[in-house]
């Protein structure tokens, strides 16, 4: 994983080495100034195994901590995330997602979203997270 700076406009990528970054041409993270932006993230793990098939409170935890880790390393933590966007394939398991949003955000409150869609690019994918951090100086 290389993390590509560009001192002169401050701009900051941080790719997650995921198969799909250099077809689509996409950054897990892009960190310009003090704002951080995390692409739309899922449950599959860094060889495309999907953790908690059918598990939305499960896939909802393991993608907030896998955020969490990329945050990190753009100089993020979770304190600093003021909106999160949840993108559900079925709206009727929002308590269990709520739940497990709750247990990372309860404290920090973001602006949230939480929108129902048709489909993610693998059935066994219930939701999509991605965030908004903007780094207190």
């Amino acid at each position: 994983m290389t993390i590509n700076s560009d001192k002169k406009s401050k701009r900051l990528n941080v790719p997650s080495g995921g198969k799909w970054e250099n077809i689509v041409g996409y950054s897990r993270v892009v960190k310009v100034g003090n704002t951080v932006e995390v692409a739309g993230t899922t449950a599959s793990d860094e060889n495309g195994e999907i953790h908690g098939k059918g598990d939305a409170y499960a896939q909802t935890k393991f993608i907030i901590q896998k955020i969490e880790h990329y945050l990190q390393k753009a100089g993020a933590s979770l304190k600093d995330v003021v909106r999160t966007r949840m993108f559900v394939t079925d709206i009727s398991q929002w308590e269990e997602i709520g739940r497990a949003h709750g247990e990372f955000f309860r404290n920090i409150k973001p602006v949230a979203s939480m929108i129902e869609i048709k489909g993610l690019i693998d059935p066994n994918l219930l939701i999509e997270i991605e965030v908004t951090a903007i780094i207190s100086k």
